[in-house]
């Protein structure tokens, strides 16, 4: 799910399940583009309200969006209806979840008119089953009033001056809690393990959402420090005019987020589909995002608010091969469980 999911609920809980007949443009059911995506997406506050309208009036078509919870909840649709499939576009596919789709061979492969100015690190899938739309870095959020000198890298947190400073989400439960789990698994490889052995007197607990962790829990003033993204920063900056939450990207390398988009196989309107993808990366809809989503753009011609002047970004990426993550996640969480003594 997108950064604008956990910052938005900072201000309202998303309706669930419900299903947004966006614009009012004539259309017949031949010329009716149907995705499927996540709460945010058609929130009052997220970006299709804006972005949905701009492509029906540009194709002259009506688009239904169909929002079902969580991206998760999505995909779960998805491969239920594989054989009989009522989505055009599965809009919200996190590179963590995209080896779900995959597998199942859901979506059709397709190259948007300008995938080439998408940054090679930022794609998704050599075959283009999935094209990005936008993405964030991990980070640890500190609360600059507490901490004046944050931990600046993984082996930093070992301190015990931060013992019991730290939250941290779930990875079952959680989409920045799994982030930041694969981020020590990129860092430390098969050792990671011992990484968490090394910093559980850091945290304080292990939330079982961001909502608790960031809003139930550190703007409550309970730690200084959270995992978030290094975005976050920017909504306090934009909607709160404060600088007092700012982001750090540990010095041992970044790790990324990424959203994409899919045709789905056996859509009832591929072309139309295909019309949508390519206007996904258009300058006209991402423009849209890093206000909405609280995510980086993925077209790099997008100017960025003046508020992620204070977002954290690197170009030393930590890579960690994300086939791996159907064979070996299970795995990884029953290290991480027995490493912390759940």
């Amino acid at each position: 799910m997108g950064n604008g999911d956990i910052m938005k609920k900072l201000l309202a809980i998303p309706l669930i399940c419900v299903v947004l007949l966006c614009g009012c443009i004539t259309g017949d059911d031949s010329s009716e583009l149907t995705i499927y995506t996540y709460d945010s997406f058609v929130s009052d506050w997220g970006p299709g309200p804006m972005v949905i309208p701009m492509f029906e009036e540009k194709h002259g078509v009506k688009v239904n969006i169909v929002s079902m919870g969580s991206s998760g909840d999505m995909i779960s649709r998805a491969i239920l209806e594989k054989d009989d499939p009522k989505a055009d576009i599965l809009l919200g596919i996190n590179d963590l979840q995209m080896y779900r789709v995959l597998e199942h061979n859901i979506l059709e492969s397709y190259k948007p008119k300008e995938y080439d100015m998408i940054p090679a690190y930022l794609i998704m899938d050599e075959e283009w089953r999935v094209t990005p739309y936008d993405y964030g870095f991990m980070s640890i959020i500190y609360d600059s009033e507490v901490i004046d000198e944050p931990p600046r890298s993984f082996e930093d947190l070992k301190d015990e001056k931060w013992k019991g400073k730290l939250i941290v989400e779930d990875p079952r439960t959680s989409s920045p809690g799994l982030s930041f789990l694969l981020w020590t698994v990129a860092a430390y490889g098969d050792e990671f393990p011992a990484y968490w052995e090394s910093i559980k007197e850091s945290l304080l607990t292990v939330a079982p959402s961001w909502s608790t962790a960031y809003y139930g829990m550190f703007l409550e003033g309970e730690a200084p420090l959270v995992v978030s993204y290094s975005t976050s920063p920017a909504y306090h900056l934009e909607f709160e005019d404060t600088n007092r939450y700012k982001g750090v990207i540990f010095e041992e390398g970044g790790f990324l987020q990424i959203e994409g988009a899919g045709i789905v196989n056996g859509a009832a309107h591929s072309d139309l589909a295909r019309k949508f993808i390519d206007f996904m990366i258009s300058e006209e809809f991402q423009r849209e995002l890093p206000l909405t989503q609280f995510m980086m753009p993925v077209n790099p011609g997008v100017q960025l608010p003046g508020s992620f002047s204070i977002v954290e970004t690197t170009d030393n990426i930590l890579p960690l091969d994300r086939t791996q993550l159907e064979s070996s996640l299970d795995e990884w969480i029953r290290l991480w469980l027995s490493a912390i003594g759940g």
